[in-house]
């Protein structure tokens, strides 16, 4: 694993506390398909390559994820 100090932050998503939200990061010293991570509250990580982000955005906003936030 690459020391965080490399990273690039490039959002936090909430941001509104002091809990740790979770934020998006790019690793430039990090292998092609492990660049994008997204770390969480928790302390945990998801890693995955710029083009997978790339899908994951197209998604959202083609609406995909949509019905998670109206769902009852």
């Amino acid at each position: 694993m690459t020391s965080d100090s490399t990273m690039q932050h490039i959002a936090t998503f909430c941001g509104q506390c002091s809990c740790g939200c979770p934020e998006l990061w790019i690793d430039p010293d990090a292998p092609e398909e492990r660049r994008v991570v997204i770390t969480d509250d928790f302390g945990q990580r998801v890693q995955m390559s710029l083009g997978q982000l790339a899908d994951l955005v197209s998604d959202i906003k083609e609406g995909v994820l949509d019905g998670l936030l109206t769902a009852k």
